[in-house]
């Protein structure tokens, strides 16, 4: 079975992990800091915040900036659960918002309805890889003091405007899932401007604990104290998995190109046919492409899906509208309360794109896909 996605591992991968193993550290050392500072230059900000996965770095950003009971998070509902649920977690009430149909991200004028006194934060997600339209974004929420989250879990190495990934938001979170567009195995950051909130980023990924004595309450104690004075969780990301991370952002420009050639043969291959919406990329937007979202108009994706995983090709449905999930239904939320996301997911499948895909693979699913629409 061709995968939809797949992680691109080679042997100086593997050499930057044996290092760490034959070392003194296996977490919370030097490839960790060195990992961080690489991170925050690609994403342009002063630090950055490595966690063990792309939810750890939600729930950790959402904390630090201090989301809780009483406050409203409004999201897209075109995205994995995660996005939504480390708010809800938190005691936070997530308003969901449709999506503007050509990218599948979230729409401004969506966002604009739905903001009120008790909205903290807006998160959108860089749904496929093509980053969130910030500027209209930051044009709803920077005067009225709401944070805005990238979810930018597909998109790390993108631009828009000239402007990197990670820089576009109050705070971004990154995955590093190995389907994503680099692994550390399993993890996640946490990006921001702001040096505060990378802190208690920091401190909650670090069970709570205040090593600097500037900080702490009672710093007299000796060298051992340490305080804890709000909740936290052990999110550390190992040495381990930063090493590997590292050795993937040297290959990361490699990754992307690969992505975009793979992105523009499907786009060649499948552009003529009518009954197919191909993904958009908006002017100024230079994506890192996770995935290709195809669409089918005539109400027989399931029957595409089908007919692919029947010869071979592992596509996938991305995603689910989240207040579909029982854990959100059982909570009063209801199917067409975001029909653009609804009928996005009725007619979206995820074709194979990661780095290591052949061209003559991209051709049998090219193949496949015209053969069912014209048959």
């Amino acid at each position: 079975m061709l995968p939809y996605g797949r992680q691109s591992v080679n042997d100086d991968d593997v050499a930057a992990v044996c290092e760490v193993l034959t070392s003194d550290w296996l977490t919370t050392g030097p490839w960790v800091r060195a990992f961080e500072a690489e991170l925050a230059s690609l994403a342009g900000t002063p630090g950055a915040v490595t966690v063990t996965s792309g939810t750890a770095a939600l729930h950790t950003a959402y904390a630090a900036l201090g989301v809780g009971a009483g406050h409203e998070v409004i999201t897209t509902p075109l995205t994995f659960v995660a996005t939504a649920s480390v708010a809800s977690m938190l005691g936070a009430t997530v308003v969901f918002a449709d999506i503007s149909d050509d990218t599948g991200n979230l729409d401004p004028e969506a966002v604009a309805a739905a903001v009120n006194d008790r909205t903290r934060v807006v998160a959108g997600v860089d749904y496929a890889g093509h980053p969130i339209d910030a500027p209209a974004l930051r044009r709803i929420t920077e005067h009225r003091g709401i944070a805005l989250l990238e979810d930018a879990a597909h998109s790390v190495g993108g631009s828009l405007g000239g402007r990197p990934v990670g820089s576009l938001a109050d705070v971004t979170t990154f995955s590093f899932f190995p389907t994503k567009n680099l692994t550390t195995a399993e993890g996640g950051a946490v990006v921001a401007a702001d040096a505060g909130l990378l802190e208690r980023a920091a401190t909650f990924r670090n069970i709570g604990m205040v090593k600097d004595p500037s900080r702490q309450r009672h710093p007299h104690e000796g060298d051992w104290w340490y305080e804890v004075h709000d909740y936290g969780v052990n999110y550390r990301l190992p040495d381990v998995l930063a090493a590997l991370g590292s050795n993937q952002l040297r290959r990361l420009g490699a990754f992307k190109a690969r992505r975009a050639e793979i992105h523009r043969r499907y786009d060649e291959g499948l552009g003529d046919l009518d009954q197919l919406i191909l993904p958009a990329t908006r002017t100024g937007a230079d994506p890192t492409w996770h995935l290709y979202p195809l669409r089918i108009r005539d109400g027989r994706r399931g029957e595409l899906f089908t007919h692919l995983r029947e010869n071979g090709i592992g596509v996938q449905v991305n995603y689910i509208p989240v207040y579909w999930h029982p854990v959100y239904a059982e909570h009063g939320y209801r199917r067409g309360m975001c029909p653009r996301a609804e009928a996005y997911y009725s007619q979206e499948v995820s074709l194979p794109l990661f780095p290591d895909l052949r061209d003559d693979d991209i051709d049998r699913v090219i193949e496949l896909i015209r053969g069912f629409v014209s048959g």
